[in-house]
């Protein structure tokens, strides 16, 4: 069996229900990213000019292919298990969820950085994605008022919490913004995700508001 037992709500889900296929698009998309990372080392890391450059128009296309991109196998080594756990995690609403919510992720993380990153730079990395999620698992809970998920995103912050340092200023090579805007979009996410939820809930219910 590829699947798991439902909860009551499914918006208060904590596992996706197909967890095999769920697993298997979390590791394909990983797999992609080394797979780019091998062709950019091939080519010399003449990709890693392909992120966003702030406030260029020829750096507007790095919203697109940034978080396909890393600066070096450590640089993509580090951000491997966040993405595995977090995108797994992403995925209890299922795979039409899960893209809308990562496509979001991706837009504002991309916007917000090429609005207020440094000028001249080019960034790159998944790390900004890999924040969305975790935001967007960390506030699914508080929207929900699901206690699993709360427990759930304890954890997670409780192992992945000293990340959270990425979010401030002052790293040198560290893009706080796209961790920033990463971290937003996934509140976004989170929000407007709860909202659907709630307007299916009572649509099923026959319930009225005047």
């Amino acid at each position: 069996m590829s699947t798991l037992p439902a909860p009551a709500d499914p918006a208060k889900r904590i596992l996706p229900v197909k967890y095999k296929s769920a697993g298997i698009v979390v590791l394909a998309f990983t797999a992609l990213l080394y797979l780019i990372e091998l062709v950019d080392t091939g080519l010399h890391h003449r990709l890693d000019g392909e992120g966003v450059v702030p406030r260029t128009l020829s750096g507007l296309d790095g919203i697109v292919w940034a978080p396909v991109l890393h600066g070096s196998w450590t640089h993509l080594f580090s951000n491997t298990i966040p993405i595995l756990v977090f995108g797994f995690l992403a995925m209890a609403s299922g795979l039409t969820r899960w893209i809308a919510v990562t496509a979001l992720i991706w837009v504002v993380s991309g916007l917000g950085v090429w609005l207020t990153g440094d000028s001249g730079t080019s960034t790159i990395g998944a790390s900004g994605l890999a924040f969305g999620w975790l935001a967007y698992l960390l506030v699914r809970g508080i929207f929900n008022k699901s206690f699993g998920q709360l427990v759930i995103a304890a954890v997670l912050l409780l192992i992945w919490g000293g990340t959270l340092w990425g979010l401030l200023p002052g790293n040198p090579g560290i893009s706080w913004q796209a961790h920033v805007f990463g971290a937003l979009g996934g509140v976004i996410a989170a929000w407007l995700a709860a909202r659907a939820d709630r307007a299916k809930a009572k649509k099923a219910s026959g319930t009225v508001e005047v």
